[in-house]
């Protein structure tokens, strides 16, 4: 039988936030001033209370500085000191499950119990980059399960070390959490059949959140890991002091998008007074499709629409992302979000 606490209504001051970083590069600037943000911002996050900080694996972009993730994850752990900083994710079908293993054995050696290991099963990348990191294409994520399987292996190997001839040192041993990260179905039944954490991409896929969830929580199986469901849901926030101003600050986001909808990715482009005169109107509505979900506006409406999706999703915890071409107006928008979160204790 249920409890009364988990029939009661989840509040956002109930659930931990998350920051998830892009570490975007903007027109006018560098990788290395992207980094260097990315680095500010993981310190403020630290300091406001939001719970991990993960950056994403993207290639051959030239508004993403986090293609070397784990490098990154290395540097933005090496720059704060209690704030957990993982991957969202490390695409695992451009990797030898081995280097993964040593990579964030290395990570969690030096930073003990502060490293998440977030995988998906997407290139991250367009074909000619997926091509170029992976020299042949084999596969289209199918082999997912057995990657995951292989990754979780070098971490927890058979007691007889026969049965295990390559061995990933550091790794093994070591308690990293491995969460599946997924836009569609496919790595939410994975995800539950294997008792793990899922993080679901609803910050550029949301009409398919919802479904995503219901089966993941359906097919959950308690494991070693996790005795109930554990789901994260990724959410675009851009708060700023007024809705207009927040609208306005928005529109580098939309331009992004629309780059990629018209297959030129790039920089992040400072917001414009008009994205009509931008986007014709099947741009338009193809951009709803993937920014449909986006939360944006002042403190209040924030407040409002982060807590309406949380009675939606009954998420057990959200990771905030935000294109913003200012990185004080970034900053701004992260201190907003975290008013109304519950503050992790570390």
């Amino acid at each position: 039988m249920a409890t009364e606490n988990e029939n009661s209504p989840k509040r956002l001051q109930d659930i931990p936030l998350s920051v998830l970083d892009l570490a975007p590069v903007i027109e006018g600037g560098t990788a290395a001033d992207a980094l260097r943000n990315s680095l500010d911002l993981a310190q403020h996050a630290e300091s406001w209370g939001y719970t991990r900080y993960w950056l994403a694996e993207h290639h051959n972009m030239l508004g993403i500085a986090s293609s070397a993730t784990s490098v990154v994850i290395g540097h933005i752990a090496g720059g704060t000191s209690k704030i957990r900083v993982g991957s969202g994710g490390i695409m695992l079908p451009n990797h030898a499950p081995l280097q993964i293993a040593e990579q964030f054995g290395t990570l969690e050696s030096l930073y003990p119990g502060r490293i998440d290991l977030g995988l998906g099963r997407a290139p991250g990348s367009d074909q000619a980059a997926a091509r170029a990191l992976r020299r042949a294409l084999h596969s289209n994520g199918d082999d997912f399960p057995e990657l995951v399987a292989e990754l979780r292996g070098y971490f927890h190997p058979p007691v007889d070390p026969e049965k295990m001839p390559v061995r990933a040192v550091p790794g093994e041993g070591l308690d990293i959490p491995i969460w599946l990260l997924g836009s569609s179905g496919f790595s939410a039944q994975l995800a539950g059949q294997l008792g793990l954490p899922f993080a679901f991409a609803s910050h550029f896929s949301p009409n398919y959140t919802i479904p995503a969830l219901e089966l993941y929580r359906r097919t959950f199986q308690p494991s070693d890991v996790l005795d109930k469901p554990y789901a994260m849901v990724g959410v675009n926030v851009i708060a700023a002091e007024t809705d207009a101003q927040a609208r306005y600050l928005a529109t580098s986001m939309q331009q992004q998008f629309l780059n990629l909808i018209r297959n030129r990715p790039g920089k992040l482009r400072p917001p414009v007074d008009d994205m009509d005169a931008l986007w014709t109107d099947y741009e338009k509505a193809a951009l709803e499709q993937q920014l449909g979900g986006s939360i944006v506006g002042s403190p209040e409406t924030v407040q409002a629409r982060l807590q309406k999706f949380l009675d939606e999703t009954q998420a057990d915890e959200m990771i905030v992302n935000a294109q913003i071409y200012d990185h004080q107006a970034r900053l701004r928008s992260f201190e907003i979000v975290s008013q109304f979160m519950k503050k992790a204790s570390y």
